[in-house]
């Protein structure tokens, strides 16, 4: 039975899961479909996000349809007048099995039963067992389905083939060839959304063997994505490979913040160290994938240069003191600030309310960062945030690259004070006789040129150490949390934002330091996010209304680089 639905809903059919009605979105496969149905039907070659190709077996099951007279047309109906099923004499392959209405599967009967174990069985046959030296092991689908499906023992007695190990098919992924289940997902990857089709199988039988052509590499910069869907250890991260234990690991939800796309991740850390970033599925943002380049983001936390110490003029000091300093600046002279497209919305709200306990006008600036784009998951503007920036009112226009006009300022002594967040402004166009001029306040993760020649300085913490959100191009709202704790003596959270506005206010402009404090004070101030709370925001994001903003010539053009494809099996 097939239903219409209003226009923001699927289609649906009823299908018999084990006997069990279900109602399921309407074209959807067999192995999606099961899913709906809280079932679960093993799989290795099928990926949500890549075509069919139907090669490992493992999903067999066995469907029937109801069956209809050839003569007539009419439905056939059994003795007890229910339609009549016609059982495919065989098991079909439930990736590639489309549901219909009224069709029927049995995911647990002896034939399939017996058909899993089969195929289990041959896929351990030339498998290694080194499973406790395995990369992969904590979240290996073999061990997983080999315990769930397979027969417990093997029938070979044979030697095993011997394959190539420890093979370096790029600069960042080593493949374990006598592992590999020839499940093709990396090759259907890098053919399908890579566009960079590099892989291939070589030879036959129990002898095939995962390769690349002839004077190629893997190093396309969506390259480590073939590790994450590998279902074994065959494709391994040269940079994470052996280091730590998956089932050690606390994950935490993030952003990867080197581009204004904001793919959505996971940081994988232990005891306040991290170890790996992999990709968070998001269907409307970035499918399940992430670009290479975001996963080192994390050796920013352990850079040399990072700066971990309160200072006046180069004197370490307390934090209250340097805060104390800085809003004395702010509270006498003319001022402007720098602030930086990759701070956090909660950052940057609080800087406008700094700014406006500041005398008479503070303008304040964002450096701007271009690159062509790769039409995939990295945006034209490598800042995460900018649109934060333009909805708290932090700034009203497009950052350039070149701070033209607040050079002009400084030269002229227009402005005396200069807070600057996270950026090198000697980059962006101020000479360091400029920079001279200012009393400047540098406000940053790492240490600079502009962190030389500033009168107080005061530790940024990264985004692993933080939580808050930030707004995407297609201005939807994410958050991430804290992965691991800040360097020791470095204000938590938004500490030294909150602080420093209660300073410069003489404590009358107090919000607690967090998320969730900041979202309240933004919600009745901020029409865009009227009625939403940092809590509310859920993990997939929120988009919110960006008319006012459709004029201003944003660099990207596609909000959405991916496809988005409707699927509930896991991958």
């Amino acid at each position: 039975m097939s239903t219409m639905s209003d226009d923001n809903k699927q289609d649906t059919v009823t299908i018999y899961v084990d006997d069990q009605p279900v109602e399921v979105p309407a074209g959807i496969n067999l192995v999606e479909a099961v899913a709906v149905a809280g079932k679960e039907v093993p799989h290795y070659c099928y990926h949500p996000k890549l075509s069919v190709v139907g090669n490992c077996r493992m999903c067999l099951v066995e469907m029937g349809t109801p069956g209809r007279d050839r003569a007539t047309g009419e439905p056939m109906l059994d003795e007890e007048g229910n339609p009549k099923i016609m059982w495919v004499p065989k098991p079909v392959i439930g990736c590639a099995t489309n549901v219909s209405p009224g069709m029927h599967v049995k995911t647990e009967s002896s034939l399939v039963k017996d058909c899993r174990e089969g195929v289990m069985e041959f896929l351990l046959v030339n498998h290694p067992l080194d499973c406790p030296i395995c990369d992969q092991a904590g979240e290996c689908r073999l061990q997983e389905f080999a315990t769930d499906y397979g027969r417990g023992y093997s029938r070979f007695v044979e030697q095993k083939n011997v394959k190539p190990k420890r093979t370096r098919i790029g600069p960042r992924v080593t493949l374990d060839d006598e592992r590999c289940i020839l499940c093709s997902r990396c090759i259907r990857f890098c053919e399908e959304v890579a566009d960079d089709p590099v892989l291939g199988f070589i030879d036959r039988g129990s002898y095939t063997t995962l390769t690349t052509f002839p004077g190629k590499e893997l190093d396309n910069n969506y390259s480590l994505n073939t590790v994450d869907i590998c279902p074994v250890g065959a494709l391994t991260s040269t940079d994470f490979r052996f280091k730590m234990r998956v089932w050690f690991l606390k994950e935490t939800p993030s952003i990867d913040t080197e581009s204004s796309v904001g793919c959505n991740t996971v940081v994988g850390s232990r005891e306040g160290t991290i170890y790996r970033i992999t990709p968070r599925r998001n269907d409307a943002v970035n499918d399940t994938w992430m670009p290479d380049s975001g996963r080192t983001l994390y050796r920013q936390v352990d850079a040399d240069d990072r700066m971990t110490q309160y200072s006046i003029e180069g004197r370490p000091c307390a934090a209250e003191e340097a805060l104390t300093l800085a809003s004395t600046y702010l509270r006498n002279g003319r001022s402007a600030i720098v602030a930086s497209g990759r701070l956090s919305v909660e950052e940057q709200y609080l800087l406008t309310r700094i700014a406006s306990h500041a005398p008479g006008e503070t303008p304040a600036w964002l450096v701007a960062r271009h690159a062509e784009g790769d039409g995939k998951l990295l945006s034209a503007d490598r800042n995460p945030n900018v649109r934060g920036a333009l909805v708290t009112g932090l700034i009203d226009r497009i950052p350039e690259a070149q701070l033209s006009q607040l050079s002009a300022a400084l030269e002229s002594g227009k402005v005396e004070n200069l807070i600057v967040v996270g950026e090198d402004i000697t980059q962006a166009g101020i000479s360091i006789d400029q920079i001279k001029k200012a009393n400047v306040v540098y406000i940053g993760a790492v240490h600079c040129d502009t962190a030389q020649y500033a009168k107080v300085e005061i530790p940024l913490l990264t985004v692993f150490e933080k939580a808050g959100s930030f707004i995407n191009q297609q201005f939807r709202v994410q958050k991430f949390a804290q992965a691991v704790p800040g360097p020791k003596g470095v204000l938590f959270g938004l500490s030294n934002f909150t602080q420093l506005l209660a300073a410069v206010s003489d404590g009358k402009d107090r919000i607690e330091p967090s998320p969730a404090a900041v979202w309240t004070e933004m919600a009745a101030a901020i029409d865009e996010f009227k009625e939403l709370s940092f809590s509310a925001i859920p993990s997939t994001g929120q988009l919110i209304p960006a008319d006012r903003f459709a004029d201003l010539p944003f660099v990207e053009g596609k909000s959405l680089h991916f496809e988005p494809r409707t699927a509930v099996a896991d991958a």
